[in-house]
This record gives structure tokens, sequence and C-alpha cells, in this order.
């Protein structure tokens, strides 16, 4: 009723005004790079505030100022309807934790939602209301470069951190103090830009569509999101952000969203570059009738929106709509009753202590998130004293790559490097630690490679720090050779001709195809971006404080060439298998199959899986079907192993998956202990989309896996029994009818 009033009393232009979101001048992120131009800009967005032409704004920062702007909103317009801040606040505030693909290599979604809950604390802290994640897109090509904000390449595990995050940062209660408004993005099927470039267009099926790209969204939203941002891409040849298919179709008649959807930065305004929109009062056109109620920067609508009601292009009621879904968003997280929400200065004063009790979660989400590939003959952990370490490359002592990309705020002050982490935990580091740069990231230093082999050659074991820099991945950053740069492979190979043991630690924004000495060093721990205590988490795994428990978000491929590469590829008439090569789905130069597979690493212990065992050999047509097998810790350590569950549908009217993970466990086993780990599986589990959008379940032959990674254990067999109601073939669909794609 309260908003309908406020409707009720707005102009055109205010309305359109609620439809905008613009950078806030006010309160810049860098507010010390160029201080006249920065006044002016303030004092312009003050104007616009004034004006009623915009209605949210984002990424900045600072509570004084941001009251300030709240409060004109509230006493110098005509209707006082507050604004809600916005940012990119993707993996950490001012604590900058793991980028969210190493934090998915925990395999921990609840470990996702404290650090999100983290995250927010410290974001409603410093005057922010709202973030624009988590990114929920699944990636499939670790070419592209956004593979560093999502969770990787599969569906389930995608899905599970995807609602851990939402959760994480919204809390309990919307209206609450440290409730920060959530984001999935990118709606929808940026994740499958072709060749992993940019902005490049997506081509694939409506089945595809909703068995791959949707689903992380709907979790979202049934979680409690309640607003999205519309992708870049387009989707068979019609933008995202002009899909009213995708916008309103799916997303409003299908699914019942009722919060807003705002288009990423410019997006509207891209649809002219696509070839959509002839200029920009039709790209608004376009956007705004498509279903995306918020436009990001361009400033079409509050430019555009008057005249193209006025001319019976777009209706009021369309309009009233999309303020009505801002509006209600506004009261849901209690701005009308609460305007300054997220702007207390008291909370802002905080901030230190706040940041500093978030360094043991950092450490912990950290070390969690590494991914030991390689550990022959026990290289590793290597020991505090008594053995002399050589900390070769580029990242041995750089403090400047040690967050990761999309972090517009964090304290790189705060950041701990690797060899300041090294040197806290080793009792004599001035003794045996020696550090040695041996060359930049992608490029020699003079007498660099020499003076890394005489170090190698003085220590006892080479630890060497090897990589990405933390811009080569985020946001136009695809690369066509995902491999360590050639400056570091050589001064890899110059080390490795020591003959002295080798550990590699991989810093990385996506899987890498490594070769040569990086893939044949005794030790392969990757380490990503970690964050803030980066250091002291590589030291803690390094020196086995604690066991490496991560496991592999998305394949890495032997050869860059293989991309896209994942675990869970359709089957096809000509399968590899173990055979020869010719004639078969494969390559000249390496197998279709990865290095190292979707879900793999490794532990200072080991661990044995039984043969899975089933309830029954039949899962009936309601029922359900226990799965179990019995784990047991064969090493001399307690560890962590991650249970994985996969099925394969045998014979379907469309071509399966080879494997799918249905579910996971991360357990704790003390050295000699067993454990039987249980699975329930139900007809919702093995179902699919068919060619016309419907989701489909088919009885038949399954085969079922619980083992260690997406490549490893023994399958079993089970049938789903018909539905008993006459139905010949036994296929059931959803009762809803599609929308067809136009």
């Amino acid at each position: 009723h309260f908003i309908e009033e406020l409707i009720g009393k707005m102009t055109l232009e205010e309305k359109a005004g609620q439809l905008t979101i613009l950078a806030d001048t006010i309160r810049p992120c860098n507010p010390d790079i160029n201080p006249e131009v920065n006044h002016r800009q303030a004092n312009e967005m003050v104007e616009q505030i004034r004006l009623s032409r915009v209605g949210s704004i984002f990424n900045g920062v600072g509570v004084k100022e941001g009251r300030e702007a709240q409060r004109i909103a509230l006493e110098e317009t005509r209707l006082g309807i507050p604004l809600i801040y916005g940012s990119d606040v993707i993996h950490g505030m001012w604590t900058v934790f793991p980028i969210p693909l190493a934090e998915a290599s925990s395999w921990e979604p609840l470990l996702a939602q404290r650090t999100a809950r983290a995250t927010a604390l410290e974001t409603t802290s410093s005057g922010i209301h709202w973030t624009f994640a988590p990114m929920v897109d699944v990636a499939r090509d670790q070419r592209w470069g956004r593979v560093a904000e999502g969770s990787g390449e599969d569906v389930f595990l995608g899905q599970q951190f995807a609602v851990a995050r939402v959760k994480g940062f919204q809390g309990e209660e919307l209206t609450a103090e440290d409730s920060l408004l959530a984001t999935p993005k990118h709606f929808a099927a940026y994740g499958g830009v072709s060749a992993g470039m940019e902005y490049n267009f997506v081509e694939l099926s409506d089945a595809a569509l909703r068995d791959i790209h949707l689903p992380a969204f709907k979790a979202t939203l049934e979680a409690g999101a309640l607003t999205l941002m519309s992708a870049f891409n387009d989707i068979a040849g019609v933008p995202a952000t002009g899909n009213r298919w995708l916008m309103t179709d799916i997303l409003r008649k299908e699914w019942g969203f009722k919060g807003f959807v705002v288009s990423d930065y410019t997006a509207d305004e891209e649809l002219i570059h696509h070839g959509f929109a002839a200029d920009g009062r039709d790209a608004a056109r376009l956007a705004f009738t498509a279903g995306v109620d918020m436009s990001m920067q361009s400033g079409l609508y509050v430019e555009h929106l008057p005249d193209l009601v006025s001319k019976g292009q777009v209706g009021m009621e369309e309009v009233d709509e999309g303020v009505r879904r801002i509006l209600r968003v506004k009261k849901a997280i209690g701005l009308f009753e609460n305007p300054y929400k997220c702007l207390d200065l008291e909370r802002e004063k905080s901030l230190k202590k706040l940041t500093l009790e978030h360094d043991d979660l950092a450490r912990d989400a950290a070390r969690r998130s590494m991914v030991l590939l390689k550990n022959d003959g026990d290289v590793l952990p290597l020991k505090k004293s008594g053995q002399t370490i050589a900390l070769i490359g580029p990242f041995a002592a750089d403090q400047e790559n040690l967050q990761g990309c999309w972090t517009v705020y964090g304290d790189k002050a705060r950041a701990v490097p690797l060899d300041v982490g090294l040197k806290q935990a080793m009792q004599r580091p001035e003794q045996d630690l020696e550090v040695v740069q041996g060359c930049k990231i992608e490029s020699a230093t003079e007498s660099g490679i020499e003076e890394a082999v005489m170090a190698a050659r003085r220590a006892d074991v080479v630890l060497l720090a090897l990589g990405e820099a933390e811009d080569f991945s985020g946001e136009s950053q695809s690369r066509t050779q995902i491999v360590v740069p050639a400056a570091q492979q050589r001064l890899a190979e110059a080390v490795a001709a020591t003959g002295k043991a080798t550990v590699v630690l991989l810093r990385t924004g996506r899987a890498l195809a490594v070769s040569g000495a990086v893939k044949n060093a005794q030790g392969l721990l990757v380490t990503w971006f970690l964050g803030t205590q980066t250091g002291p988490a590589v030291a803690d795994v390094v020196f086995g404080d604690y066991n490496p428990s991560g496991r592999l978000p998305c394949s890495f491929p032997a050869d860059s060439g293989q991309q896209p590469l994942f675990y869970n590829a359709p089957r096809t008439g000509r399968p590899q298998g173990d055979g020869p090569r010719t004639f078969k789905a494969t390559w000249r130069e390496v197998p279709s199959k990865a290095l190292f597979p979707f879900g793999f690493g490794l532990s200072y212990t080991s661990f044995s899986f039984s043969r899975p065992m089933l309830s029954s050999n039949t899962l009936p047509w309601d029922g359900t079907l226990k799965a179990s097998v019995q784990v047991k810790n064969t090493g001399t350590r307690a560890g962590e192993e991650v249970v994985q569950l996969y099925v394969h549908d045998v014979v379907a009217s469309r071509v399966r998956p080879v494997r799918e993970l249905k579910g996971f466990q991360k357990i704790l086993l003390q050295a000699g202990e067993s454990r039987e780990v249980l699975f329930e599986l139900k007809r919702s589990d093995l179902g699919f989309h068919g060619s016309d959008g419907r989701f489909l379940v088919e009885p038949g032959s399954f085969q079922l896996w619980i083992s260690q990674c997406s490549a490893s254990g023994e399958a079993v067999t089970f049938q789903l029994l018909p539905v008993s109601n006459g139905n010949a073939n036994g296929k059931v669909k959803e009762p809803f009818t599609p929308e067809p794609r136009v």
C-alpha cells in the first residue's frame, strides 16, 4: 500500500531516476588521484540526487559522505526516497579471502558462507548496502578470465557455493545493519562465451541453457536473492540484456521472481554495438521492455524513458512495475524505516578491530583452498628446521599479486607474502631460508637464473613460486595459452637441472596446462590467489601444520588446445577409452582427458574406498535409493577426504554426460579410522531438460560411482523404475509449459 501510494505521487522523471544507478563520485574509491576532478564530479552527482535523476549509486565507500548524500536524497528531494549504495565486493572488503574459484576448491560451502558473512560485516560497516556478487556462472573454458570469480565447471558444486554465498552476504534478516544484499550474476550463460573470449557470443540449445547455466540462478533466488545482474553476452543471437524470453518469460513467469534486474556496466548501451539497437533511445526501450529494471552507468533510462512513454513505445504500467520492484527491495532491506542503515560512524570506527578479527578466518579459508596435485616421494611436508630451503620465483616475496582479481578495496599493506609467512613459521629462517627472485613475471632479470641455480644447489629443497599475475585473470583477461609464462618456465627448467627436490607453488586464477619442469616437479601445490593471509596459510600447508584437503573445481588440461575441457562432457559415438587413438574422439598430441581431473587432490595421508553399496538395485519412481561407501584412512596421520557421488544415465532421449556430480561430503578421519558415508538419491536427481525446455525424468539404467574424483572409482548399476500410471514409456515432464524462445 505504501509503495503504491509513493508510485502514485511520482513524476515520470522521478520514476526514471529510480530505474538508474550511477558511479558514486561523491566518495570515490581512489580520492587522491585527481582531487579537482573529484570535487567537480561530486558536485555534479549531488545535483543529480537533488533532481531525483538517480536512485542508486555504486563503488563508493565511506560513512560520513554517505550520510550526507543520503540526507540530500531524504531532505532535499520532493519525495525523500532513500538511495541504495552498491559495490563490487566479490571475495572480501578490507580483509581479502581466496578468490571464489579457490574457495570452491575447499568443497566446503559453509566456509564460503562464513567468508561471505565476514565480508558483509566489513562492507556494511563501510557505507554499502548491496554487493554485485556472487558470480554464479558455470565456466567450462579456462581461457576465460572470469573463471576466477566463479566456482568452476560443475553445475551441482556451483549451486552449493552460490547458495552459501547468498546466505552469507544477506544473513538471517535483510533489515539487519549487517545484511548485505546479494546479486547473483551474470544472467545468463556468460560462462559459455565462445572460445573463452571475454564478451563473446554464446551459442547453445535451450536444453543446455537450462541444464548448465540456469540452475545456480534459480537456487539463489530460492535462497532469498532479490536482485540479479544481466550478462554482457548474447544467447543464440539475442543479447541477454535485451532478451525478454530470458528476463521476463523465464525469470518472472516461470520462476516467479519478484525482485529486480540491474544491467551490468553500460550493458544496455552495448546493445548498439551488438547491432541489436539503433541508438541509445532504442537500446533503452529494448533493455527495459525485456525486463532489465535498472540501468547501470549509461544514463539511458533517465534520458530516454520519459519520451518513450510519451510516444507510447513503453507503457506507463511497465515503468511502474520496474519502479515497484526496486522500491520493494529498498523496503525489504529496511531503507524506508532506517534510511541511514549501514551509515553508522561508530561501526565504521570499529573496522580496524573487525578486520583483525577476520585474519584467522582468512588464513583458514586460504589453507582449505589449496590443492596438492603431486607429492612424489613425500617431498612435502618440509621441516621447519634442519632443512635448508631455497624459495625461488617472481612470487617469492611479491606483495602485489596476493589478492587476485576484483579487489576494489582490499588493503594490500595487510597482505602477507610467501617469504614472510615461511619465515614466521621457521625456527632459524636466517640460516635455513634463502629467497631469490630468479625472474620477473613475464621477463628475465640480469643474472636471475644464475642466482636461482646457485641458491638451489645450496639448498636441500626448492620451493618454486610460479604462475600468473593477478591481472592475468578476471574481467577482460582471456588467454589463448593457459600456461606458465615463458620466462618462469625457463627458470623452472634451470632449477630442475640441478637435480634438487622441487615443489612448485602455483599461483593462478584458472586451471593451467603445466608442462616440463613444472609438471615434472616432485611436488605441485595449487595456491591460487589466497588473499590477505597467503603467506601464513601456505606455510601451514608446506610445513604440515595443516594437511591439504582441497580438490579441483575445474579440470587441469594437458594442453591449452584441449579447451573447453570439462569432466561432464556428453558421450560421443566413438569414445576414446584406453585403446588406440585412431578414429576415436581425441587429439593427435594428447588424450581426450585432463592431466589432473575435476575433483582430484592429494593429502599427506591416504584413503581407501570400498565398492559402493546400494540399498536396492532399483529406485522406485516416488522412492529413494541409499548409496554408501566405506572410506578408510590408510595413512599415518589425520586427514580430510572429499567423498564424491557421480551418476550416468546409460540410455536417454538426449545424449547424457559421461558422469554428473550429484553429491559430496567432506569428512575428517584419524589415522586408521574407517567410516561409512551415506547418500540418498531420488528421481529428481536424475532428470534433465528436453529440447522443448521441460524437465524430463526417464526410467532405465543408471551407473553410480562414489569416488575420490571424477575419473576414479568403481561403477555399480541401478534401475529407475517407471511411474505406475499407465504411461507407456514412464517419461514424466514438469507440469508447466515453458515459454518458447523468440
